[in-house]
């Protein structure tokens, strides 16, 4: 049986993604083939489906997956035909039965990291670490504003931040969503609309604001995230779920106190194997100690992916969503 692919030729919505027959794969010198058992579904995935994030046509979508090594190509060391990987890519792909990498981009995955976990843990995972631990750098005593508190990156957020003693505001589409964020270890939940919401986390913080807003949903939030921060805080935008960022003057910034933007990429915070295997030991051993818990709020078969960034799109998904070949 041949694998296959989705993939789209050119970009829309969700009915532009069609399936792609790959023949038999074979790894060339450096490569494996990787047998997807479950593969991770992103908002990012949307980016590139729709163009947001140009990426050469026709194209793959989906960046992460976990599986088993099936074949390795020559030069290939440190891996084993049946051992047990996930990866995080640049390049879109995952939404295959099967797929060939580069082996330096694999992770080994522990015992105690199933596969259905890694693939919903692991780029949302490395995301939130980076933006935790390297980016924003925050420190215990600290007040952050998370949004889109009840999804993927948000929920791991939320619980860390939490384990490292910053006190967390949290901001959700709903109240029911909000009442998911209360549950991971937000001291302080809200559901309001972004109009009022600077004035709420105002009140929440004696006037002070937030040293971190972590910012995934983009347009409709930015205003509100910059007007929420403290004198010298920083703004760390990482998504845009609800579309771009407009242009903004810097001006804006000195105006609000000196504040601080950055817009990170995860692949600028984990360049070389060494910091991408101390990125995932550090969530592995958050997994393993229960620092940070996964929901996998939804599966869809691999072959249902246009309904899975259909859901996404509509907000209607909770945690991380599967698709399973």
């Amino acid at each position: 049986m041949s694998d296959w692919r989705l993939s789209v030729a050119a970009y829309g919505g969700p009915e532009a993604i069609a399936r792609e027959d790959l023949g038999t794969l074979r790894p060339g010198p450096g490569e494996v083939v990787v047998r997807h058992r479950a593969i991770g579904i992103n908002f990012i995935d949307t980016y590139h489906r729709t163009g947001l994030y140009p990426v050469p046509l026709p194209a793959g979508l989906g960046v992460e997956a976990a599986g088993i090594v099936e074949a390795l190509g020559e030069g290939v060391d440190g891996f084993s035909v049946g051992e047990r990987v996930a990866y995080v890519t640049r390049t879109p792909g995952s939404y295959a039965t099967a797929r060939t990498i580069a082996a330096a981009e694999l992770i080994s995955l522990p015992d105690d990291v199933d596969d259905d976990l890694a693939a919903a843990a692991l780029l949302k995972g490395l995301t939130a670490e980076a933006l935790i631990f390297r980016c924003a750098r925050i420190e215990k005593g600290a007040t952050a504003l998370v949004h889109a508190a009840a999804g993927g990156v948000g929920q791991i957020l939320v619980q860390w931040l939490h384990a490292a003693g910053v006190t967390v505001i949290a901001h959700a589409g709903s109240a029911e969503k909000a009442e998911i964020a209360r549950k991971m270890g937000a001291d302080h939940v809200l559901h309001g609309g972004f109009n009022t919401l600077a004035e709420d986390v105002r009140a929440l913080t004696d006037g002070r604001g937030v040293h971190v807003s972590f910012d995934g949903v983009g347009a409709a939030s930015w205003t509100a995230s910059l007007d929420a921060l403290a004198r010298r805080g920083m703004m760390v935008t990482f998504g845009n779920a609800s579309g771009p960022v407009p242009p903004f003057s810097p001006l804006e910034l000195s105006r609000r106190g000196s504040l601080f933007v950055t817009r990170p990429t995860l692949f600028d915070y984990i360049v070389t194997p060494e910091e991408r295997q101390a990125a995932a030991d550090r969530l592995f051993a958050a997994l393993a100690d229960g620092t940070v818990k996964i929901t996998i709020g939804q599966r869809f078969a691999l072959g249902d992916a246009a309904d899975a960034h259909r859901a996404l799109e509509a907000r209607q998904t909770t945690g991380s969503t599967l698709l399973i070949p």
